[in-house]
């Protein structure tokens, strides 16, 4: 149980926090201390067998659920650390980082949140925080991806505040677009109006004179998006303010950053209500296009709000999800399928999630095999973002979408797909400094375990490709 005892803790917060419990609640429940509850979630108490199956009772799990591992993504995470240069000489093995990640999963994400901040220091591209000078803030961006990854991007509170709301939207008769202005109205006393802004402005709130104005250049999927957010900041914000108080988020630019990401959650969540769009991604196998004209939505949208389906009884497909523009960086990562998206460094370039740039806004699929052996079903579109007028500037982005291999029959997109040929398997790593795969033509660094010889009598496509 020692290595199993090491993971329990997060694994419990969620499922309390998924109930809407208190730390106190729980403890009482359980008949221990509210300080010893907070010191189990926290991995720095062992759990008993009796309470183990006194907290999967409660919680109407079995026992084994509890005891999972979940270190698969920090060890991946570790792995990519370790794998830097400065660690060259240290004589590290894979042994010992999974040793770490088993043994003392505290100690691992500290190691981590260490390295964050050495990486930020020597890139250059991190910039200052406004609210602690010196911290990169790429620190705050990093410790989200975190949070949500450790809720597995669901918030039940959020979810329940998004229907009352959207039940007082839906009886006033109107449309959904003009029930949200008409609640904006009603409720808060707030007129939207269309407005020639600022460039990269999307909304601006003018409190004085109780206005919220919208660029006139958005999609309507996007101005929706941002009116349902300002709901949320209105509607839900001591719910938001709750969660964030409960998170282990640290200061400076993360508790704000995650008041933004949960806004926008509760706007995905208003748009897209749990169960009609639970429903609709199974009557329609998780057709993206199909689901985006049946709310409203935008593709991106649709693809996040399949990521958060993690209700009780009620859930969807584990998926993961990724973002990347077209240099390669991932800007959104989030995964329940299992696979592992590079926490610093760019994916592989094998991924799908680069090979649709090549087709814009047309959907690629591929069954991808990472080192472990482990296989997933995986699409990617690109997403066009910028104003609706002349020669406007324009991002490029891809979004990548995911399961595990044994639930691609679920998804529309395997339709006509031999999922059991070894000739649509593509071998993809998480990033060259930690991947495997020697024999590799598309390798832009060597591996941080390998050392490379020139031999000047046979050139490999890749330098890298040939190693000792």
């Amino acid at each position: 149980m020692e290595n199993q005892d090491a993971q329990l803790g997060g694994r419990i917060r969620r499922l309390r926090r998924s109930r809407n419990l208190s730390q106190a609640d729980l403890a009482a429940a359980l008949g221990i201390s509210a300080s010893y509850l907070n010191l189990i979630e926290h991995n720095r108490r062992k759990v008993t067998v009796p309470l183990l199956f006194s907290i999967a009772g409660y919680f109407g799990v079995e026992p084994g659920e509890l005891v999972e591992s979940d270190e698969g993504r920090l060890l991946g995470d570790l792995m990519e650390a370790f794998g830097d240069d400065i660690f060259a000489d240290s004589d590290l093995t894979n042994f010992d980082i999974r040793d770490l990640a088993q043994s003392n999963p505290a100690a691992a994400r500290a190691m981590l949140r260490l390295y964050d901040r050495y990486r930020g220091l020597v890139s250059g591209s991190a910039a200052p925080s406004p609210a602690r000078s010196g911290e990169p803030f790429h620190l705050a961006t990093d410790a989200i991806s975190d949070f949500l990854q450790a809720s597995a991007n669901h918030f039940p509170s959020l979810e329940d505040s998004a229907e009352r709301v959207r039940g007082d939207i839906d009886n006033s008769g109107d449309n959904f677009e003009a029930g949200l202005r008409t609640y904006l109205f009603n409720v808060f006393g707030l007129e939207v109006r269309l407005a020639s802004l600022p460039q990269a402005i999307a909304r601006q709130f003018d409190p004085s004179r109780r206005q919220i104005l919208l660029s006139d250049l958005l999609p309507a999927e996007s101005g929706n998006f941002l009116l349902a957010q300002q709901v949320g900041l209105l509607s839900a914000g001591s719910d938001i303010d709750a969660i964030i108080a409960e998170s282990e988020l640290p200061e400076g630019d993360a508790p704000a950053l995650a008041r933004n990401v949960l806004s926008a959650y509760f706007a995905a969540a208003l748009i897209m209500p749990y169960g009609p769009f639970l429903k609709a991604c199974k009557d329609f196998r998780y057709d993206i296009d199909r689901i985006s004209r049946r709310f409203g939505a935008s593709f991106e949208q649709v693809c996040h709000r399949m990521t958060t389906l993690q209700r009780k009884g009620a859930a969807g497909l584990p998926l993961h999800l990724v973002r990347t523009d077209i240099a390669g960086n991932i800007s959104k990562r989030f995964s329940l399928s299992g696979i592992h998206i590079p926490r610093h460094s760019g994916a592989c370039p094998r991924w799908n999630i680069y090979a649709a740039f090549l087709a814009p806004e047309r959907i690629n699929v591929q069954i991808s095999q990472m080192p472990d052996g482990q296989r997933y079903f995986c699409v990617a579109r690109t997403i066009t973002k910028g104003d609706y007028r002349y020669n406007a500037p324009r991002r490029y982005l891809s979004i990548g979408l995911g399961c595990a291999i044994h639930h691609a029959r679920d998804m529309i997109y395997s339709d006509g797909i031999d999922l059991g040929s070894e000739q649509q398997v593509v071998p993809v790593g998480v990033g060259c400094r930690i991947c495997p795969r020697l024999e590799c033509a598309q390798r832009a660094h060597p591996p941080a375990d390998h050392r490379f010889r020139i031999d000047e009598t046979s050139r490999p496509e890749s330098l890298y490709a040939r190693m000792t």
